[in-house]
């Protein structure tokens, strides 16, 4: 029976193929960091999530080599069972201390936690308003629940009251936007979206993925750099990118949405509890965060630097205020020989195109880190232009 399943799979890959889509996995040979191995040569890493250079962290790896020692490697369940232990508890607290919120939830990753909290806290009575571009994660949690869907489009304030306005019969009615769009490395205007909810009675969730731990005066990411963080329901965010890199994620707001996740939501309560070694780890990070100004400080100095020196080599970036900074093409094929040229020249870079960014809009996506230098970020500003010129 297989040989017919795999003649239509194989059809599929080589649709994607053809597409110019297929995603290739380039292999590691080192530690996540600013400097990688890859292919049998060192290459400067401008791709990674590790905003704070924390990945490999030595204080961190410690705490987590530590953990494994006192705690195990696994819980071998999930939580309410008997997967849970004191450093689940702590890490919860700690980290809605850090935020100031009532209480926290742990889940294995983001997604998950994405993936359930709309069927867990909204029914068909309610009504979820959407930005159009929000992660995946977002979208799939939206779908297995009953509330009706309504979308706005990116950071328009005009669409979003629109749809405010449509979803007025709706028993409770909820905005959720991702604080920063990681395509684009655009903010969500969360002071204005906060004033709608105010206005017209709705509740908001933020995904603050790529900006907790760094963005915002202490790190507590958009809520604290809109000045709303009081105003914000409920956040869910990741340990896997800032806040060390392992992987893990969260959901923090009002204590009763937490105790009803805890009851009810469904990737909580049927997967593995987080391994004792990344939640030690994601402990020490934000240790790392508290007293990390300086770390803040550096990496926004690099993506400063970036801008200035790729403005100058006439590139076209899009414009922004986070270390997400889009080198744009618009061509699809050019991008990506540009990006693997820049491999020849000693820089890792991803291009990104059609699905994931619209059609026209091809890009570099290149991400800066508080583990580079100003001599690394000139390395890449160099392979750009040495790669724009042979691509």
């Amino acid at each position: 029976m297989y040989g017919t399943m795999k003649a239509q799979l194989q059809g599929s890959l080589d649709d994607i193929r053809a597409a110019g889509l297929f995603k290739n996995e380039r292999r590691l040979a080192s530690a996540q960091s600013s400097h990688i191995r890859t292919g049998g040569a060192e290459v400067l890493n401008f791709c990674a999530n590790n905003y704070l250079g924390l990945a490999n962290h030595p204080d961190i790896v410690a705490a987590a080599q530590t953990a494994m020692d006192d705690w195990g490697f696994g819980l071998a369940s999930v939580r309410f069972i008997c997967g849970t232990q004191e450093l689940h508890i702590a890490l919860e607290a700690r980290v809605s201390e850090f935020l100031g919120t009532e209480d926290t939830i742990l889940f294995s990753s983001c997604f998950d936690a994405n993936g359930g909290v709309f069927e867990t806290l909204f029914t068909a009575e309610d009504a979820i308003i959407s930005d159009e571009l929000n992660h995946a994660s977002i979208i799939d949690g939206i779908r297995l629940c009953k509330a009706s869907r309504y979308r706005y489009k990116n950071r328009d304030m005009a669409d979003l009251e629109a749809q405010l306005i449509a979803a007025k019969d709706a028993r409770q009615r909820l905005i959720v936007t991702d604080g920063v769009f990681s395509m684009d490395g655009y903010l969500a205007p969360l002071q204005e979206i906060c004033d709608l909810a105010d206005k017209y009675g709705a509740l908001v969730m933020v995904d603050d993925s790529h900006a907790v731990g760094f963005i915002g005066e202490h790190g507590r990411g958009t809520p604290e750099l809109a000045g709303v963080e009081r105003r914000v329901d409920f956040t869910t965010g990741t340990f896997g990118k800032a806040l060390g890199g392992a992987s893990g994620g969260y959901v923090s707001g009002h204590k009763e949405i937490i105790d009803l996740l805890r009851q009810r939501a469904r990737p909580y309560l049927f997967s593995n509890t987080v391994a004792p070694a990344v939640v030690a780890g994601t402990l020490k990070a934000l240790d790392l965060v508290d007293a990390g100004g300086e770390l803040r400080a550096r990496l926004g100095e690099n993506a400063a630097l970036f801008r200035r020196r790729m403005s100058e080599e006439g590139f076209d970036l899009l414009e922004g205020e986070h270390p997400i900074i889009p080198v744009m093409f618009g061509d699809a094929a050019l991008a990506a020989r540009v990006a693997d040229r820049m491999l020849v020249e000693g820089v890792y870079v991803t291009a990104f195109s059609y699905p994931v960014v619209p059609h026209g809009k091809a890009r570099i996506r290149v991400q800066l880190s508080a583990a580079h230098t100003p001599d690394d970020v000139e390395a890449c500003v160099r392979a750009f232009v040495a790669s724009r010129e042979t691509a």
